[in-house]
């Protein structure tokens, strides 16, 4: 398995992101896809276009971060290309291995089938939103902008999961569970339900509430649209949603809700009320998606 993907300064990261974070980041939602599939990575390409302000210290940031990354996730750096340019980008071009038998694709969901997410919704967007307002250099802020910066592709969950062939489609959540939700459902020709009150959404300790001026309602939305967290969301028949109980790595995996032959999204609130559930997060030509 092959997989692609950019990172452009003032689209991905902003000029003043640490260039370790950057780094890391960039290799590792790349790996991202791997995890997705099921696949195990082997190695990647580096092509970096810098200007030259980039050069020196930035550019040895930028590599630890990616060295870093590289040695985590058991993945070396077999070539590349470096060139000057305006503006920093960055393409890493990812090679995993996996029984092309095996592979989980996103466009396999079936009516009936539960659906699945792991970890907590919403993490990336809050330490963002830290970032954003120039709160992260606080010394109580460093767990909250993690996610954004070092986000943890979930290999070991996605090989799990393929190896058994216990779920029906699957994808990392990288541009907001709604978005994302959203493809692999025109993917399957499907549609969903999907239960509020069910969403592992990130707690906001209540003094970054107020620093943030946050109201209650926006760790929800941080959930639904936030993108970066870089989370598996897959589809699972019933009868083998018990078996999730041995999934490795200790990560909790939550049912949020159902796949249905109707090609809709609900959401349904705390009330039983149902609301088409609208895309959000971010759109790769449209930029943010109702931010």
């Amino acid at each position: 398995m092959v997989s692609g993907d950019f990172l452009i300064e003032g689209v991905h990261f902003l000029p003043r992101y640490p260039p370790k974070a950057v780094g890391y980041k960039t290799l590792a939602r790349s790996v991202s896809d791997l995890a997705a599939m099921g696949a195990e990575p082997l190695g990647f390409l580096l092509n970096l276009a810098l200007p030259p302000k980039r050069i020196g210290a930035w550019l040895d940031g930028f590599l630890k971060g990616i060295d870093g990354a590289a040695r985590k996730l058991r993945i070396v750096l077999i070539g590349g290309d470096l060139t000057s340019a305006q503006n920093t980008a960055v393409c890493i071009v990812v090679i995993g291995d996996g029984k092309p038998d095996l592979l989980i694709r996103r466009c396999g969901a079936r009516p009936g089938d539960l659906i699945y997410v792991s970890g907590k919704l919403g993490a990336a967007r809050l330490g963002l939103e830290v970032i954003r307002k120039r709160l992260d250099k606080r010394r109580d802020a460093s767990q909250l902008v993690a996610p954004h910066y070092f986000p943890q592709p979930r290999l070991k969950l996605g090989a799990w999961l393929a190896e058994r062939q216990l779920v029906t489609a699957m994808m990392d959540i990288s541009d907001g569970l709604s978005m994302d939700l959203a493809r692999l459902c025109e993917a399957s020709q499907v549609g969903a339900v999907v239960n509020a009150e069910r969403l592992p959404i990130v707690g906001i300790p209540e003094q970054w509430r107020r620093r943030l001026n946050l109201v209650a309602s926006e760790a929800q939305y941080y959930a639904l649209n936030g993108g970066d967290d870089y989370e598996l969301l897959f589809t699972i028949p019933k009868r083998n949603a018990g078996k999730l109980r041995r999934a490795p790595g200790g990560i909790p995996l939550t049912c949020i809700g159902e796949i249905t032959r109707t090609r809709e999204l609900l959401l349904v609130d705390s009330s039983g009320r149902k609301s088409i559930l609208k895309r959000g997060g971010w759109d790769h030509f449209g930029g943010a998606v109702n931010s």
